[in-house]
């Protein structure tokens, strides 16, 4: 794949052309406010994962409109009795699911608590899922995939869901004793890193406790830059249902500024660490460094940085991303 959008330059100044809804805050102290006030419940039962360095939690915690969500909780199994870890709360990619009960311990294996959230109604992508959506047509615009689902008004569409999940999830996180509440770190890559985005913004000013974002590759960011030029993915199904409702544009993107992490972003006070691929075309260059252009800009511009792997698509710097993630969590935890 050659290099198709903005070259770095001008990526590094690129900024959007998206316009935030002038009741964006006051629709998201609505929607948190209602949810909140449904009890939180989270569960955490032991399993049997089948490794002698982690011990998982299968997590049962109440999202969006008190629906049941699934998750998993992984702590290193030699931690000291009493002690609590700083957390790494997952999100996971467009698609996915939790997988099973060993599939993906990684920041366990780093020392880290990790608790990954399923995503409602995915899990049907090559890594299973166990959380449904009991919403599945909200709203009555549903298209191919769920980039349309609900999206004919904010409160019906399918991320309001996500997005309260997201944050419930670390309210789930820090309810458990092996956790330090006050040492949150949020990361995802695609749809996660979006998530991921979101969260950190919707978390500032309503749930303390979160240190950091590590948002990689992310998705769901500048939606009309990213329904005119992505080729391959989740925003075509955008593009695709628009090219049949021809006069429905104006309308789905209002919906959509609502849930847009250059917006939501903006308010987040927490450092982050981005990556963008320049041959992405899924998540292209261009609506990752919109977000990272105006992340934290509404909070005091927070420190921030953003890796970027030139030569990769979607799958960006994978590995050595990884390695980038733990040093700066080292870095961070240690300052």
């Amino acid at each position: 794949m050659p290099l198709f959008d903005l070259p770095l330059e001008q990526l590094r100044d690129y900024t959007s052309t998206a316009v935030a809804p002038a009741d964006l805050d006051a629709f998201w102290d609505r929607t948190i406010t209602e949810a909140r006030t449904l009890p939180l419940d989270a569960v955490f039962e032991p399993v049997d994962n089948y490794l002698t360095v982690i011990d998982t939690f299968d997590v049962t915690f109440s999202g969006f409109g008190g629906d049941r969500i699934k998750g998993w909780l992984h702590v290193p199994a030699d931690r000291e009795p009493g002690a609590q870890l700083p957390v790494v709360v997952e999100y996971i990619g467009y698609s996915g699911g939790r997988g099973l009960a060993n599939q993906n311990t990684r920041w366990a294996q780093a020392g880290y608590a990790h608790f990954i959230m399923d995503t409602r109604g995915q899990g049907y992508g090559g890594v299973s899922g166990d959380t449904p959506d009991p919403h599945p047509s909200a709203g009555g615009v549903n298209y191919a995939g769920l980039m349309t689902r609900g999206a004919d008004h904010p409160d019906n569409y399918y991320f309001r869901r996500v997005y309260v999940d997201a944050f419930r999830a670390v309210e789930a996180a820090q309810d458990h004793p092996a956790v330090d509440p006050s040492k949150v770190v949020l990361t995802g890559v695609s749809q996660g890193g979006g998530i991921t985005v979101a969260t950190a913004g919707l978390v500032a000013g309503r749930l303390d406790g979160v240190i950091a974002a590590l948002p990689d590759v992310p998705f769901l960011q500048d939606f009309p830059r990213a329904i005119d030029i992505t080729p391959r993915g989740p925003y075509p199904e955008i593009a695709s249902f628009l090219g049949r409702h021809r006069d429905r544009y104006d309308a789905m993107l209002a919906v959509l500024n609502y849930f847009d992490g250059v917006h939501l972003g903006r308010a987040a006070t927490v450092p982050a660490l981005f990556s963008a691929a320049q041959m992405d075309d899924i998540c292209p260059p261009s609506t990752v460094f919109a977000s990272y252009n105006n992340y934290g800009l509404d909070a005091g511009a927070p420190e921030k940085d953003i890796e970027v792997y030139r030569f990769n698509n979607h799958e960006g710097g994978q590995e050595h991303h990884w390695v980038r993630q733990l040093q700066y969590l080292r870095k961070l935890l240690s300052s």
